[in-house]
Protein backbone atom coordinates (compact mmCIF):
# COMPACT_ATOMS: atom_id res chain seq x y z
CA UNK A 1 0.00 0.00 0.00
CA UNK A 2 1.41 3.58 -0.52
CA UNK A 3 0.99 5.14 2.23
CA UNK A 4 3.02 8.39 1.81
CA UNK A 5 0.87 9.08 -1.10
CA UNK A 6 -2.59 8.35 1.05
CA UNK A 7 -0.86 11.27 3.71
CA UNK A 8 -0.07 13.27 0.62
CA UNK A 9 -3.62 13.49 -0.52
CA UNK A 10 -5.11 13.28 2.87
CA UNK A 11 -2.54 16.48 3.43
CA UNK A 12 -4.18 18.39 0.41
CA UNK A 13 -7.47 17.70 2.32
CA UNK A 14 -6.87 19.22 5.33
CA UNK A 15 -5.23 22.25 3.91
CA UNK A 16 -8.69 22.71 1.62
CA UNK A 17 -10.45 22.31 5.08
CA UNK A 18 -8.13 25.29 5.98
CA UNK A 19 -9.69 27.23 3.43
CA UNK A 20 -13.26 26.85 3.78
CA UNK A 21 -13.38 27.12 7.62
CA UNK A 22 -12.06 31.35 6.79
CA UNK A 23 -15.60 31.06 5.41
CA UNK A 24 -17.32 31.30 8.95
CA UNK A 25 -14.78 33.39 10.05
CA UNK A 26 -16.18 35.76 8.06
CA UNK A 27 -19.11 35.62 8.79
CA UNK A 28 -18.44 36.08 12.24
CA UNK A 29 -16.37 39.42 11.59
CA UNK A 30 -19.77 40.14 9.88
CA UNK A 31 -22.03 39.46 13.02
CA UNK A 32 -19.21 40.78 15.19
CA UNK A 33 -18.68 37.82 16.93
CA UNK A 34 -14.91 38.14 17.18
CA UNK A 35 -14.43 35.59 19.97
CA UNK A 36 -16.15 33.00 17.79
CA UNK A 37 -14.10 34.27 14.83
CA UNK A 38 -10.58 33.43 16.82
CA UNK A 39 -11.60 29.47 16.98
CA UNK A 40 -12.49 29.03 13.57
CA UNK A 41 -8.78 30.75 12.79
CA UNK A 42 -7.22 28.35 15.45
CA UNK A 43 -8.93 25.51 13.92
CA UNK A 44 -7.98 26.52 10.22
CA UNK A 45 -4.34 27.18 11.41
CA UNK A 46 -4.24 23.22 12.93
CA UNK A 47 -5.50 21.98 9.74
CA UNK A 48 -3.00 23.85 7.76
CA UNK A 49 -0.06 23.16 9.87
CA UNK A 50 -0.90 19.46 9.87
CA UNK A 51 -2.00 19.06 5.94
CA UNK A 52 1.11 21.51 5.17
CA UNK A 53 3.42 18.51 6.89
CA UNK A 54 1.37 15.97 5.37
CA UNK A 55 0.93 17.17 1.75
CA UNK A 56 5.54 17.52 1.50
CA UNK A 57 6.31 14.00 2.33
CA UNK A 58 8.49 13.27 -0.56
CA UNK A 59 7.63 9.92 -2.81
CA UNK A 60 8.94 8.48 -5.69
CA UNK A 61 5.72 6.28 -6.35
CA UNK A 62 2.31 8.77 -7.05
CA UNK A 63 0.37 6.11 -7.85
CA UNK A 64 -2.76 4.83 -6.10
CA UNK A 65 -5.10 1.82 -7.07
CA UNK A 66 -8.59 1.02 -5.74
CA UNK A 67 -8.02 0.10 -2.20
CA UNK A 68 -5.91 3.54 -1.31
CA UNK A 69 -8.50 5.14 -2.89
CA UNK A 70 -11.25 3.69 -0.63
CA UNK A 71 -9.36 3.76 2.37
CA UNK A 72 -8.33 7.77 1.37
CA UNK A 73 -11.89 8.38 0.91
CA UNK A 74 -12.87 7.08 4.39
CA UNK A 75 -9.20 8.43 6.22
CA UNK A 76 -10.82 12.11 5.12
CA UNK A 77 -13.94 12.29 5.90
CA UNK A 78 -13.31 11.07 9.28
CA UNK A 79 -10.09 13.36 9.69
CA UNK A 80 -12.12 16.42 8.16
CA UNK A 81 -15.00 15.26 10.90
CA UNK A 82 -12.22 15.24 13.62
CA UNK A 83 -10.44 18.06 12.38
CA UNK A 84 -13.84 19.99 11.95
CA UNK A 85 -15.77 19.67 15.06
CA UNK A 86 -13.12 22.05 16.71
CA UNK A 87 -14.58 25.63 16.51
CA UNK A 88 -17.66 23.65 18.29
CA UNK A 89 -15.40 22.37 20.96
CA UNK A 90 -12.61 24.69 21.69
CA UNK A 91 -15.61 27.44 21.50
CA UNK A 92 -17.70 26.06 23.90
CA UNK A 93 -20.74 25.87 22.24
CA UNK A 94 -20.72 22.23 22.05
CA UNK A 95 -18.80 21.67 25.07
CA UNK A 96 -18.62 17.86 24.69
CA UNK A 97 -15.84 16.53 22.12
CA UNK A 98 -17.92 13.55 20.96
CA UNK A 99 -20.97 15.63 20.91
CA UNK A 100 -19.06 18.23 18.45
CA UNK A 101 -17.58 15.24 16.60
CA UNK A 102 -21.34 13.52 16.31
CA UNK A 103 -22.88 17.29 15.08
CA UNK A 104 -19.76 17.71 12.41
CA UNK A 105 -20.11 14.13 11.12
CA UNK A 106 -23.91 14.42 11.31
CA UNK A 107 -23.11 17.61 8.93
CA UNK A 108 -20.43 16.07 6.50
CA UNK A 109 -22.60 13.25 5.78
CA UNK A 110 -25.48 15.58 5.40
CA UNK A 111 -27.34 12.93 7.44
CA UNK A 112 -28.92 15.88 10.01
CA UNK A 113 -28.90 14.25 13.00
CA UNK A 114 -27.94 16.35 16.34
CA UNK A 115 -27.66 16.93 19.77
CA UNK A 116 -28.39 19.86 20.32
CA UNK A 117 -31.15 21.14 22.41
CA UNK A 118 -31.27 24.80 21.66
CA UNK A 119 -30.02 25.56 18.16
CA UNK A 120 -31.10 28.80 17.89
CA UNK A 121 -27.85 29.39 20.65
CA UNK A 122 -25.31 28.80 18.88
CA UNK A 123 -23.68 31.74 17.25
CA UNK A 124 -23.88 32.80 13.40
CA UNK A 125 -20.56 32.05 12.55
CA UNK A 126 -21.30 28.21 14.32
CA UNK A 127 -24.75 28.08 12.15
CA UNK A 128 -23.26 29.20 9.21
CA UNK A 129 -20.13 26.22 9.77
CA UNK A 130 -23.24 23.68 10.90
CA UNK A 131 -24.69 24.28 7.73
CA UNK A 132 -22.03 24.50 5.22
CA UNK A 133 -20.96 21.65 6.15
CA UNK A 134 -24.13 20.02 4.41
CA UNK A 135 -23.04 21.69 1.42
CA UNK A 136 -19.31 20.26 0.85
CA UNK A 137 -20.46 17.21 2.20
CA UNK A 138 -23.56 16.85 0.09
CA UNK A 139 -21.56 16.48 -3.40
CA UNK A 140 -18.49 15.16 -1.89
CA UNK A 141 -15.46 16.27 0.29
CA UNK A 142 -13.26 14.74 -2.88
CA UNK A 143 -14.89 15.74 -5.74
CA UNK A 144 -14.94 19.55 -4.21
CA UNK A 145 -11.04 18.90 -4.54
CA UNK A 146 -10.60 16.56 -7.38
CA UNK A 147 -12.48 19.58 -9.18
CA UNK A 148 -9.41 22.15 -8.18
CA UNK A 149 -6.16 19.89 -7.65
CA UNK A 150 -5.32 18.00 -10.98
CA UNK A 151 -3.70 14.63 -10.39
CA UNK A 152 -3.59 11.56 -12.82
CA UNK A 153 -6.20 10.49 -14.43
CA UNK A 154 -6.26 7.50 -13.12
CA UNK A 155 -5.87 7.87 -9.50
CA UNK A 156 -8.61 10.69 -9.82
CA UNK A 157 -11.29 8.55 -10.98
CA UNK A 158 -10.35 5.60 -8.26
CA UNK A 159 -11.05 8.27 -5.56
CA UNK A 160 -14.58 9.32 -7.38
CA UNK A 161 -15.93 5.48 -7.49
CA UNK A 162 -14.94 5.71 -3.62
CA UNK A 163 -17.10 8.69 -2.64
CA UNK A 164 -19.62 9.13 -5.01
CA UNK A 165 -22.88 7.79 -4.43
CA UNK A 166 -23.99 4.61 -6.31
CA UNK A 167 -24.11 1.27 -7.78
CA UNK A 168 -22.22 2.71 -11.08
CA UNK A 169 -19.79 5.59 -11.23
CA UNK A 170 -18.85 7.00 -14.86
CA UNK A 171 -17.11 10.54 -16.24
CA UNK A 172 -19.58 12.81 -17.65
CA UNK A 173 -16.51 13.96 -19.97
CA UNK A 174 -13.40 12.90 -21.07
CA UNK A 175 -11.53 14.28 -17.71
CA UNK A 176 -12.49 13.06 -14.06
CA UNK A 177 -11.37 17.24 -13.43
CA UNK A 178 -13.64 18.54 -15.52
CA UNK A 179 -16.66 16.56 -14.41
CA UNK A 180 -15.95 17.49 -11.24
CA UNK A 181 -16.48 20.79 -11.66
CA UNK A 182 -19.25 20.56 -14.20
CA UNK A 183 -21.01 19.00 -11.18
CA UNK A 184 -20.14 21.63 -9.04
CA UNK A 185 -21.67 23.98 -11.22
CA UNK A 186 -24.47 22.37 -11.50
CA UNK A 187 -24.90 21.95 -7.31
CA UNK A 188 -23.89 25.87 -6.94
CA UNK A 189 -26.11 27.17 -9.34
CA UNK A 190 -29.11 25.22 -8.31
CA UNK A 191 -28.05 26.61 -4.62
CA UNK A 192 -27.94 30.00 -6.04
CA UNK A 193 -31.45 29.54 -7.74
CA UNK A 194 -33.16 28.03 -4.06
CA UNK A 195 -31.61 31.03 -2.32
CA UNK A 196 -33.47 33.16 -4.59
CA UNK A 197 -36.63 32.05 -4.43
CA UNK A 198 -36.22 31.73 -0.77
CA UNK A 199 -35.60 35.40 -0.49
CA UNK A 200 -38.99 36.11 -2.46
CA UNK A 201 -40.77 34.56 0.48
CA UNK A 202 -39.37 37.36 2.72
CA UNK A 203 -36.95 34.58 4.59
CA UNK A 204 -33.71 36.62 5.80
CA UNK A 205 -31.05 36.79 4.07
CA UNK A 206 -28.79 34.50 6.45
CA UNK A 207 -31.73 31.78 7.11
CA UNK A 208 -31.81 32.01 3.06
CA UNK A 209 -28.34 30.66 2.30
CA UNK A 210 -27.81 28.47 5.12
CA UNK A 211 -31.31 26.51 4.40
CA UNK A 212 -30.04 26.39 1.17
CA UNK A 213 -26.69 24.92 1.95
CA UNK A 214 -28.63 21.85 3.56
CA UNK A 215 -31.36 21.42 1.03
CA UNK A 216 -28.67 21.51 -1.34
CA UNK A 217 -26.55 18.87 0.65
CA UNK A 218 -30.04 17.36 1.45
CA UNK A 219 -28.87 17.65 4.97
CA UNK A 220 -31.78 18.85 7.04
CA UNK A 221 -30.02 21.26 9.27
CA UNK A 222 -32.02 24.24 10.50
CA UNK A 223 -31.27 27.59 12.42
CA UNK A 224 -34.29 27.55 14.34
CA UNK A 225 -35.46 24.80 17.25
CA UNK A 226 -38.51 24.04 15.15
CA UNK A 227 -37.02 23.61 11.83
CA UNK A 228 -38.97 24.87 8.86
CA UNK A 229 -42.20 25.00 10.94
CA UNK A 230 -41.18 28.14 12.19
CA UNK A 231 -41.60 29.73 9.48
CA UNK A 232 -45.52 28.49 9.14
CA UNK A 233 -45.12 29.81 5.62
CA UNK A 234 -46.72 27.69 2.75
CA UNK A 235 -44.73 29.25 0.04
CA UNK A 236 -41.38 28.46 2.00
CA UNK A 237 -42.59 24.79 2.23
CA UNK A 238 -43.61 24.66 -1.48
CA UNK A 239 -39.92 26.18 -2.47
CA UNK A 240 -37.68 23.44 -0.26
CA UNK A 241 -39.80 20.56 -1.04
CA UNK A 242 -38.91 21.62 -4.64
CA UNK A 243 -35.42 21.82 -4.30
CA UNK A 244 -35.13 18.95 -2.10
CA UNK A 245 -37.00 16.92 -5.29
CA UNK A 246 -34.19 18.58 -7.90
CA UNK A 247 -31.04 17.56 -5.58
CA UNK A 248 -32.49 13.83 -5.43
CA UNK A 249 -32.25 13.38 -8.64
CA UNK A 250 -28.94 11.82 -10.64
CA UNK A 251 -26.98 14.74 -11.59
CA UNK A 252 -25.90 13.22 -15.04
CA UNK A 253 -29.72 14.69 -16.16
CA UNK A 254 -28.75 17.89 -15.59
CA UNK A 255 -25.79 17.51 -17.76
CA UNK A 256 -27.88 15.85 -20.45
CA UNK A 257 -30.35 19.20 -20.18
CA UNK A 258 -27.60 21.18 -20.61
CA UNK A 259 -26.40 19.36 -23.63
CA UNK A 260 -30.35 20.07 -24.83
CA UNK A 261 -30.81 16.27 -24.65
CA UNK A 262 -33.99 16.61 -22.80
CA UNK A 263 -35.49 13.68 -24.46
CA UNK A 264 -32.42 10.94 -23.21
CA UNK A 265 -32.91 12.89 -19.98
CA UNK A 266 -36.79 11.98 -19.34
CA UNK A 267 -35.89 8.48 -20.58
CA UNK A 268 -34.21 7.51 -17.69
CA UNK A 269 -35.88 4.98 -15.37
CA UNK A 270 -34.42 5.55 -12.00
CA UNK A 271 -36.22 8.78 -12.74
CA UNK A 272 -39.57 7.62 -13.45
CA UNK A 273 -39.37 5.14 -10.34
CA UNK A 274 -38.62 8.30 -8.36
CA UNK A 275 -41.41 10.31 -9.34
CA UNK A 276 -43.76 7.05 -9.20
CA UNK A 277 -42.71 6.36 -5.40
CA UNK A 278 -43.17 10.26 -4.71
CA UNK A 279 -46.46 10.69 -6.36
CA UNK A 280 -47.89 7.41 -4.78
CA UNK A 281 -46.49 7.78 -1.56
CA UNK A 282 -47.56 11.54 -0.88
CA UNK A 283 -51.16 10.58 -2.56
CA UNK A 284 -51.54 7.82 -0.20
CA UNK A 285 -50.42 9.98 2.88
CA UNK A 286 -52.33 12.60 1.91
CA UNK A 287 -55.49 10.68 2.36
CA UNK A 288 -54.13 8.79 5.28
CA UNK A 289 -53.61 12.00 7.62
CA UNK A 290 -57.02 14.02 6.39
CA UNK A 291 -58.23 13.26 9.87
CA UNK A 292 -54.97 14.97 11.13
CA UNK A 293 -55.00 17.89 9.43
CA UNK A 294 -59.05 18.67 8.64
CA UNK A 295 -58.53 19.34 4.64
CA UNK A 296 -56.56 18.42 1.95
CA UNK A 297 -54.85 21.49 1.21
CA UNK A 298 -53.31 21.11 4.67
CA UNK A 299 -52.72 17.27 4.26
CA UNK A 300 -50.90 17.90 1.08
CA UNK A 301 -48.67 20.40 2.07
CA UNK A 302 -47.31 18.14 5.32
CA UNK A 303 -47.33 14.99 3.64
CA UNK A 304 -45.32 16.17 0.12
CA UNK A 305 -42.96 17.85 2.41
CA UNK A 306 -42.19 15.01 5.04
CA UNK A 307 -42.06 12.40 1.65
CA UNK A 308 -39.60 15.08 -0.19
CA UNK A 309 -37.53 15.28 2.87
CA UNK A 310 -37.31 11.16 3.79
CA UNK A 311 -37.11 9.98 0.66
CA UNK A 312 -34.04 12.28 -0.49
CA UNK A 313 -32.81 11.67 3.02
CA UNK A 314 -32.69 15.79 4.10
CA UNK A 315 -34.63 15.20 7.07
CA UNK A 316 -36.06 18.78 7.48
CA UNK A 317 -39.19 18.88 9.01
CA UNK A 318 -42.84 21.10 9.08
CA UNK A 319 -44.91 18.51 11.43
CA UNK A 320 -44.10 15.20 13.85
CA UNK A 321 -45.05 12.28 11.29
CA UNK A 322 -44.61 10.58 14.73
CA UNK A 323 -47.81 11.45 15.33
CA UNK A 324 -49.37 9.98 11.77
CA UNK A 325 -51.52 7.12 11.52
CA UNK A 326 -49.60 3.74 11.35
CA UNK A 327 -49.50 3.16 8.02
CA UNK A 328 -48.14 6.82 6.69
CA UNK A 329 -45.55 5.87 9.56
CA UNK A 330 -44.66 2.55 7.99
CA UNK A 331 -44.51 4.63 4.39
CA UNK A 332 -42.14 6.89 5.64
CA UNK A 333 -40.31 4.32 7.49
CA UNK A 334 -39.95 2.66 3.82
CA UNK A 335 -38.43 5.91 1.98
CA UNK A 336 -35.64 5.73 4.84
CA UNK A 337 -34.65 2.97 3.49
CA UNK A 338 -35.11 3.72 -0.37
CA UNK A 339 -33.32 6.99 -0.37
CA UNK A 340 -33.12 9.23 -3.71
CA UNK A 341 -31.53 8.72 -6.64
CA UNK A 342 -27.83 7.40 -7.43
CA UNK A 343 -25.44 10.64 -8.37
CA UNK A 344 -27.82 12.95 -6.10
CA UNK A 345 -26.94 14.67 -3.12
CA UNK A 346 -29.47 11.99 -1.47
CA UNK A 347 -28.64 9.14 0.78
CA UNK A 348 -29.70 5.25 1.47
CA UNK A 349 -29.97 2.25 -0.46
CA UNK A 350 -30.49 4.47 -3.90
CA UNK A 351 -33.49 3.82 -6.20
CA UNK A 352 -30.98 2.28 -8.72
CA UNK A 353 -30.30 -0.22 -6.86
CA UNK A 354 -33.04 -1.18 -5.11
CA UNK A 355 -34.66 -1.19 -9.12
CA UNK A 356 -31.31 -3.88 -9.68
CA UNK A 357 -32.50 -6.39 -6.87
CA UNK A 358 -36.45 -6.01 -7.45
CA UNK A 359 -35.46 -6.59 -11.38
CA UNK A 360 -33.21 -9.68 -10.28
CA UNK A 361 -35.63 -11.50 -7.63
CA UNK A 362 -38.30 -11.09 -10.34
CA UNK A 363 -35.71 -12.92 -12.88
CA UNK A 364 -35.23 -15.72 -9.87
CA UNK A 365 -38.63 -16.25 -9.77
CA UNK A 366 -39.22 -16.61 -13.58
CA UNK A 367 -36.42 -19.55 -14.22
CA UNK A 368 -38.10 -21.10 -11.06
CA UNK A 369 -41.16 -21.15 -13.05
CA UNK A 370 -39.63 -22.00 -15.98
CA UNK A 371 -35.76 -23.42 -15.61
CA UNK A 372 -34.88 -23.17 -19.27
CA UNK A 373 -35.60 -19.75 -20.15
CA UNK A 374 -33.41 -17.16 -20.42
CA UNK A 375 -33.59 -13.85 -18.54
CA UNK A 376 -31.76 -10.67 -19.15
CA UNK A 377 -32.10 -7.98 -16.41
CA UNK A 378 -31.92 -4.53 -18.03
CA UNK A 379 -31.91 -1.19 -16.31
CA UNK A 380 -32.10 2.00 -18.15
CA UNK A 381 -32.70 0.26 -21.10
CA UNK A 382 -29.30 -2.10 -20.77
CA UNK A 383 -28.16 -5.27 -19.48
CA UNK A 384 -26.93 -5.29 -15.70
CA UNK A 385 -23.24 -6.30 -15.92
CA UNK A 386 -22.81 -9.16 -13.20
CA UNK A 387 -20.34 -7.17 -11.21
CA UNK A 388 -22.32 -4.48 -10.69
CA UNK A 389 -25.27 -6.74 -10.10
CA UNK A 390 -23.15 -8.95 -7.45
CA UNK A 391 -22.22 -6.09 -6.07
CA UNK A 392 -25.99 -4.70 -5.24
CA UNK A 393 -26.21 -8.02 -3.58
CA UNK A 394 -23.29 -7.45 -1.50
CA UNK A 395 -24.12 -3.81 -0.22
CA UNK A 396 -27.65 -5.13 0.56
CA UNK A 397 -25.76 -7.69 2.72
CA UNK A 398 -23.22 -5.36 4.49
CA UNK A 399 -26.36 -2.56 4.91
CA UNK A 400 -27.82 -5.74 6.84
CA UNK A 401 -25.23 -6.65 9.08
CA UNK A 402 -23.83 -3.13 9.80
CA UNK A 403 -27.37 -2.20 10.88
CA UNK A 404 -28.00 -5.48 12.59
CA UNK A 405 -24.76 -5.17 14.65
CA UNK A 406 -25.46 -1.68 15.40
CA UNK A 407 -29.11 -2.13 16.69
CA UNK A 408 -26.92 -5.23 19.07
CA UNK A 409 -24.64 -2.18 20.25
CA UNK A 410 -27.30 0.61 21.27
CA UNK A 411 -29.45 -2.28 22.88
CA UNK A 412 -26.26 -1.92 25.77
CA UNK A 413 -28.28 1.15 26.78
CA UNK A 414 -31.33 -0.57 27.36
CA UNK A 415 -33.36 2.59 24.96
CA UNK A 416 -36.67 1.60 23.76
CA UNK A 417 -37.00 -0.51 21.32
CA UNK A 418 -38.13 1.77 18.24
CA UNK A 419 -35.10 4.50 19.49
CA UNK A 420 -33.07 1.30 19.36
CA UNK A 421 -34.52 0.18 15.86
CA UNK A 422 -34.36 3.45 14.11
CA UNK A 423 -31.67 4.92 15.57
CA UNK A 424 -28.80 3.19 13.21
CA UNK A 425 -31.64 3.20 10.42
CA UNK A 426 -31.67 6.67 9.90
CA UNK A 427 -27.89 7.13 10.38
CA UNK A 428 -26.97 4.15 7.78
CA UNK A 429 -29.59 6.00 5.54
CA UNK A 430 -28.21 9.42 6.29
CA UNK A 431 -32.06 10.76 6.92
CA UNK A 432 -32.01 12.42 10.00
CA UNK A 433 -34.61 12.24 12.79
CA UNK A 434 -35.80 8.74 13.74
CA UNK A 435 -39.46 7.68 15.43
CA UNK A 436 -40.26 7.88 18.92
CA UNK A 437 -40.08 10.26 21.42
CA UNK A 438 -36.32 10.71 21.84
CA UNK A 439 -35.23 10.95 18.36
CA UNK A 440 -38.30 11.90 16.28
CA UNK A 441 -38.88 15.05 14.30
CA UNK A 442 -38.90 17.00 17.89
CA UNK A 443 -36.33 14.86 19.63
CA UNK A 444 -32.36 14.74 19.01
CA UNK A 445 -29.94 12.17 20.08
CA UNK A 446 -28.06 14.34 23.17
CA UNK A 447 -29.43 11.78 25.57
CA UNK A 448 -27.58 8.79 23.66
CA UNK A 449 -24.54 7.88 25.46
CA UNK A 450 -20.66 8.67 23.93
CA UNK A 451 -20.46 4.82 22.99
CA UNK A 452 -23.56 5.31 20.96
CA UNK A 453 -22.73 8.22 19.27
CA UNK A 454 -19.68 6.96 18.15
CA UNK A 455 -21.74 4.02 16.74
CA UNK A 456 -24.14 5.92 15.06
CA UNK A 457 -21.35 8.33 13.78
CA UNK A 458 -19.79 5.24 11.99
CA UNK A 459 -23.25 3.88 10.73
CA UNK A 460 -23.17 7.81 9.31
CA UNK A 461 -19.99 7.81 7.86
CA UNK A 462 -20.35 3.96 6.06
CA UNK A 463 -23.94 5.44 4.84
CA UNK A 464 -22.44 8.59 3.21
CA UNK A 465 -19.70 6.39 1.99
CA UNK A 466 -21.44 3.64 0.18
CA UNK A 467 -20.35 1.08 3.09
CA UNK A 468 -17.11 -0.34 1.57
CA UNK A 469 -14.61 1.95 2.33
CA UNK A 470 -15.31 2.28 6.09
CA UNK A 471 -15.10 -1.56 5.67
CA UNK A 472 -12.03 -1.58 3.79
CA UNK A 473 -10.38 1.05 6.33
CA UNK A 474 -11.67 -1.34 9.31
CA UNK A 475 -9.92 -4.41 7.74
CA UNK A 476 -6.69 -2.50 6.96
CA UNK A 477 -6.09 -1.25 10.38
CA UNK A 478 -7.07 -5.10 11.65
CA UNK A 479 -3.59 -5.95 9.03
CA UNK A 480 -1.63 -3.03 10.24
CA UNK A 481 -2.58 -4.55 13.76
CA UNK A 482 -1.86 -8.04 13.18
CA UNK A 483 1.87 -7.30 11.23
CA UNK A 484 2.79 -4.96 13.85
CA UNK A 485 2.54 -7.74 16.69
CA UNK A 486 3.98 -10.25 14.34
CA UNK A 487 7.02 -8.33 13.48
CA UNK A 488 7.45 -7.69 17.66
CA UNK A 489 6.89 -11.69 17.98
CA UNK A 490 9.66 -12.49 15.47
CA UNK A 491 12.18 -9.48 17.00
Amino acid sequence: MNRKMICRILGNILIFEAIILLLPFLVSIIYKENDTAIYFVITSMISLAIGYILSNLKTDNKHIYAKEGFIIVALSWIIVSLIGALPFYISGEIPNYVDAFFETVSGFTTTGSSILNNIEGLSKGMLFWRCFTHWIGGMGVLVFVLAFLPKSEGQNMFLMKAEVPGPVVGKLVSKVQMTARILYGIYAFLTLLEVIFLLLGHMPLFDSIVHAFSTAGTGGYAIKNTSIAYYNSYYIDMVITVFMLLFGINFNLYYLLILKNIKQAFKSEELRWYILIIVVFTGIITINTLGVYGSVAQSFRYSIFQVASIITTTGFATTDFGMWPMLSQILILLLMVVGACAGSTGGGMKISRIMILIKSAKSSVKKMVSPRSVSTINVEGKPVDKQVLDFAYSYFVVYALIFFASVLLLSFENLDIVTTLTAPLTCLGNVGPGFGDLIGPVGNFASLSNFSKIVLSFDMLAGRLELFPMILLCYSIKDFISNSIKETVKR
